[in-house]
């Protein structure tokens, strides 16, 4: 059961769809508790509207397109990036998944929204500075592959 709610948590992360074994009468089993701080299933993402976040201060900031487009040179580097959280899913391998805006990039390149990694608590609709270090083609099994995340991050509110 574990192993199936990893897999549909993880499928929300990326956005694609994973079809849940349908149980039968002798084998259904009562629902199981979600996280806090976890949207409950089945509700609609919230509408964030423009997003235009100013980029953080530093040596190491960057846009979320800079990272995406950067990931070759960034690849293993601590960066800081600004951003808001568009999506939060909590303890999925042991993580926080955070996907982050800030209103740099194109929906249409997919250089508008990074992926983030941490132990720390986020809310959709709050601004954060994430510091971590840029993590290049990784694959997580089962389909879930990224060409670009933010990993080992912490935030500041």
């Amino acid at each position: 059961m574990k192993t199936l709610i990893a897999l549909l948590a993880l499928a929300a992360i990326a956005n694609t769809a994973v079809a849940a074994p349908q149980p039968n009468a002798d084998t259904a089993k009562p629902a199981v508790a979600l996280p806090p701080g976890h949207m409950p299933i089945g509700t609609a993402q919230v509408d964030l509207g423009d997003i235009k976040v100013p980029k953080a201060i530093g040596p190491n900031a960057r846009t979320v397109a800079e990272v995406i487009t950067k990931r070759v040179e960034l690849k293993d580097k601590t960066v800081l990036v600004r951003g808001k959280v568009v999506k939060f899913t909590p303890e999925i391998l042991n993580k926080n998944w955070i996907h982050l805006r800030d209103g740099s990039g194109s929906a249409s390149d997919n250089t508008h929204d990074v992926v983030v990694t941490t132990k720390d608590q986020a809310k959709v609709g709050d601004v954060v500075v994430v510091k971590g270090v840029v993590r290049t083609d990784k694959d997580l099994g089962s389909g879930y592959a990224y060409k670009v995340l933010i990993e080992e991050a912490t935030l500041q509110k």
